[in-house]
């Protein structure tokens, strides 16, 4: 962090000081202290509202994409998934300082992007290794490190080295159960594990007068619904069909019981003969084995997995199984009732790899939030190797600003040093220079409780993005929501950042006092062309995700699809199926809008172009040299395209409202959305 203020902008008006952080590489941030929030539309102005607030002047919606899709992150529920499959609102595990020592806390996904970088691999001392961008960062024993770096020159930054150790609990180079535990051998050992430590099996006979009937049961009964699931689908796929049925009510001291049962005779015969121990057993059986009886009398709390029992023969199964799969245990003496614990040694990543091994069902055996981060696994670094080709990378964004990836803890990416835009009235483009309102909302609070304030819409993301991913790390946005809300002033939100979706429910009681309206911006379709056009942007489906998670919350989103850009994005195909996924998302209704080529992006944009596309460079000159619009004839040609498609998926922007006056308030939002569709950089809107 720097705390003075870069020559450049020493004059700037209430400057408190430049901060530049790790968290956002090659960005600074310009903190002044405002004197006015509101700022008032010139005159005259086609804008459909008359004052606005900008928290910030340029925008950090560039992201740095970090790791490979297969990597695997820690979910809040304690299992695993790739990074490539995790969707926004998804919740996961990040860490927070807590006093001495860093915890795991759960967190959510709040964005998601990706796009193809140069693949670097870490390989650790305990086996884990991790492919990333050589721009990603760890936490280390030494604080955060980039993959890569230099110690001098413009390059120079913290990086990794082989002195270096990761902090988390790793993976091991240990597989995880996510091919095996479909495997027959790991079913059957899993209804081993359960039955033989939790279920019931009984054969007899009882004598009615002159009559003898046979009895013949299977019942298992449990208090997690999960291990029943698994155990009657595993049962099923063997041919054994089971009933559930209540088996003890809730009490003070114990949760409800179901229990799985069947009487037949057949069935539980055949049940006792899927538990016996095979003459063979692979690594698969004993990772089964170990699952069941763990969700059967396994307890993972303080730091602590024990499984306990009193058989001998089951005891001897869970050792020979940890044994195989080298897992290290401890077995502490027997109790007075004769029951003896084997206890998992190691600490959390030893713990992490009996559970990745043998994937539990019962969830709530699985979670780490909460614990302290004690990194015990050797998670020295010991080869950092350029892989020599580039490859698909993503990267998240978190409400704590990390995550655990394959067991070690990760930073989110937010930096992206190609482009920035400044707001309309600055007249200068900064690239990586973003002038925060730190106490916006402070002063917006006292501008709007003052008797002449006549409560006016306010429209928020005019000029910039008010959800850029600066609001992360500053987030100005919940205090300027309640100062309008709490004033009685109506409001409406701009944005193309699907960090909305975190204060969607502020919102929500915002909209229960006075109007909220909410849009969305979302001008490409194709994840190609977006990851080239707009390269840290959230993707379509994430802003389409959001749009949903807004309209379940009652409000009725504007999509604003602009700029649509000439041969690249106006296709029947491209503008049909960009339609569908708006209207499949709930969406009210939609402006659309061809390409706005302003000064200053116009030379972005051809740049761009230029080394993209350059064969349509001549005919984009032929479109936008006299104008930054595109010619009236391009445009009523757009028009006749588009508007079919709106009435079809009933996302006309005129059907609530066919006056003339709803007519203008329609061409006005237009107009709105062309004016601020800026492509600074290549970023459009």
């Amino acid at each position: 962090m720097n705390g003075s203020a870069d020559p450049a902008l020493i004059g700037l008006r209430g400057l408190v000081r430049s901060v530049r952080t790790p968290e956002f590489a090659g960005i600074t941030f310009h903190e002044v202290a405002a004197k006015s929030a509101l700022n008032r539309v010139p005159s005259g102005s086609p804008m459909p509202f008359h004052w606005t607030v900008n928290p910030y002047r340029g925008c950090s919606h560039q992201c740095v994409y970090c790791l490979h899709p297969d990597t695997l992150v820690l979910m809040a529920d304690g299992r695993q998934r790739p990074i490539g499959r995790l969707s926004v609102g998804d919740e996961i595990v990040g860490t927070r300082v807590d006093g001495r020592y860093r915890r795991y806390v759960t967190t959510r996904v709040q964005a998601k992007w990706g796009t193809r970088k140069r693949a670097y691999r870490v390989t650790l001392a305990d086996g884990t290794e991790l492919i990333a961008s050589g721009d990603h960062r760890f936490l280390s024993s030494r604080g955060w490190k980039h993959v890569t770096g230099t110690t001098s020159g413009g390059a120079r930054r913290p990086h990794l080295t082989t002195a270096n150790s990761l902090q988390g609990f790793g993976l091991g180079g240990s597989p995880t159960a996510e091919q095996r535990w479909t495997t027959t051998s790991f079913r059957r050992g899993y209804l081993s594990g359960m039955i033989r430590g939790d279920g019931s099996l009984f054969h007899g006979r009882y004598v009615y007068g002159t009559r003898t009937t046979e009895a013949h049961v299977f019942r298992l009964a449990l208090a997690d619904t999960e291990a029943l699931d698994r155990t009657r689908d595993f049962l099923r796929s063997e041919g054994v069909e089971t009933y559930t049925r209540p088996f003890g009510v809730a009490s003070q001291a114990r949760r409800a019981m179901l229990a799985l049962h069947t009487r037949k005779r057949a069935h539980v015969a055949a049940i006792e003969r899927l538990i016996e121990r095979p003459e063979t057993v692979d690594e698969d059986w004993h990772a089964g084995f170990l699952s069941g009886i763990f969700d059967a009398e396994g307890s993972h709390s303080q730091g602590c997995i024990r499984i306990s029992n009193k058989d001998a023969s089951i005891l001897a199964d869970i050792e020979g199984a940890c044994d195989a799969l080298d897992v290290p245990i401890v077995r502490e003496a027997a109790r007075d009732n004769g029951v003896s614990v084997v206890r998992v040694r190691g600490g959390l990543p030893a713990r992490r790899r009996f559970l990745d091994i043998t994937r539990p069902a019962i969830t709530r055996k699985l979670g780490i939030v909460g614990e302290a981060v004690k990194t015990v696994a050797d998670l020295r670094v010991v080869r950092i190797e350029d892989l020599g080709y580039d490859t698909e990378m993503v990267d998240i964004t978190t409400g704590t600003g990390d995550f655990v990836a394959n067991g070690v803890i990760s930073h989110n990416c937010f930096a992206r040093n190609t482009h920035t835009y400044l707001d309309l009235d600055a007249g200068k483009d900064f690239d990586d220079q973003i002038v925060v309102k730190v106490n916006v909302a402070e002063v917006l609070a006292a501008e709007v409780a003052r008797r002449s304030w006549q409560r006016d819409l306010v429209a928020l993301g005019t000029n910039t993005d008010p959800y850029q991913r600066a609001e992360g790390r500053y987030a100005l946005m919940p205090g300027i929501i309640t100062a309008l809300a709490e004033s009685g002033t109506p409001l409406s939100v701009l944005t193309k950042g699907t960090l909305l979706r975190r204060d969607l429910p502020l919102l929500a009681t915002a909209a229960e006092h006075v109007p909220v309206d909410l849009s969305m911006s979302i001008a490409i379709f194709d994840d190609e062309l977006q990851k080239a056009v707009e390269p840290g942007t959230p993707t379509a489906a994430a802003r389409l995700a959001t749009v949903r998670a807004a309209t379940d919350l009652g409000f009725r989103v504007t999509v604003f699809l602009m700029p649509i850009l000439p041969w690249l994005t106006d296709s029947v195909e491209h503008l049909d199926a960009a339609l569908s996924g708006i209207a499949a998302a709930g969406a009210h209704r939609v402006i659309y809008g061809a390409l706005h080529l302003r000064p200053g992006a116009r030379e972005w944009f051809f740049a761009w172009l230029d080394r993209e596309h350059p064969e349509l460079v001549p005919v984009y000159r032929r479109l936008y040299g006299r104008s930054s619009y595109a010619p009236k004839e391009y445009r009523a040609w757009l028009a006749r395209r588009v508007r079919p498609l709106l009435r079809r998926y009933g996302l006309d922007a005129s059907e609530d409202d066919d006056s003339p006056e709803g007519r203008r308030g329609a061409r006005q939002l237009a107009s709105t959305a062309a004016e601020l569709a800026p492509p600074s950089g290549v970023t459009l809107f």
